[in-house]
């Protein structure tokens, strides 16, 4: 097995603590037409996929037509919430500060989203020019579409890449692109990291440099177990 060349970082529950009050706020505007489910559902069900993939499966389920303005309101409302309680990951700094290798970002938030994120957190200089957005390919997470233009644009082989990822639709879409897969167990168990094809998993980004199956993947070794 080769070598890694190029860590490739998620954003939202990787780098910054965003999916929890993502959705306290999606809950919120959820409720407020009618539809009422926990955060575990919203959880398992939607997250890791996109906004717009969101709306159309829950109009298929729930039989409701969100307003026009839906989208707009809920990134008014979240933009606010971020300004007073977004933070970094903890220990994500760490890691980005003691990377020794070329690393990048890929995601399925906009680039607009990324940079207000990373910035509002401090992390944006570390990755800016390194930004690679759903938005950008034909389809997002869990095809492996933007994982597949981070390495090409990064001049690296997919199976020269090391995916940093928290949600089983992101490691599935990593996988599909022939890429190694690291599962930050925060949001979801790693369990279901692990049968999502997580090649190792960790809990904790302060001891990441300490994870057997980091030093492991880095050096391009097989696991011996996951």
């Amino acid at each position: 097995m080769n070598n890694v060349e190029l860590v490739i970082f998620d954003c939202d529950g990787v780098l910054v603590d965003s999916e929890r009050v993502s959705n306290t706020v999606f809950l919120q505007m959820l409720a407020e037409l009618g539809i009422h489910m926990s955060e575990d559902q919203l959880i398992q069900d939607y997250v890791g996929m996109t906004m717009k993939a969101c709306l159309q499966l829950m109009t298929q389920r729930y039989g409701i037509d969100f307003p026009d303005s839906f989208k707009q309101e809920l990134d008014t409302r979240m933009v606010a919430v971020y300004q007073q309680k977004l933070t970094a990951m903890p220990g994500v700094r760490g890691v980005i500060e003691n990377l020794d290798l070329p690393f990048c970002l890929a995601s399925n938030s906009t680039p607009d989203k990324i940079a207000f994120m990373l910035k509002l957190v401090g992390l944006y200089d570390f990755f800016q020019g390194r930004i690679y957005s759903g938005t950008q390919v034909a389809n997002p997470k869990p095809a492996p579409d933007v994982y597949l233009l981070a390495a090409s644009a990064s001049g690296v082989a997919p199976a020269h890449c090391l995916v940093i990822e928290d949600t089983p639709t992101g490691i599935r879409a990593a996988k599909s692109a022939g890429m190694r897969v690291l599962g930050y167990a925060g949001l979801f168990a790693a369990s279901q990291l692990r049968a999502a094809g997580a090649d190792a998993v960790f809990d904790d980004m302060h001891a990441l440099h300490q994870h057997a199956g980091f030093a492991t993947l880095l050096a391009g070794m097989p696991l011996t177990s996951a």
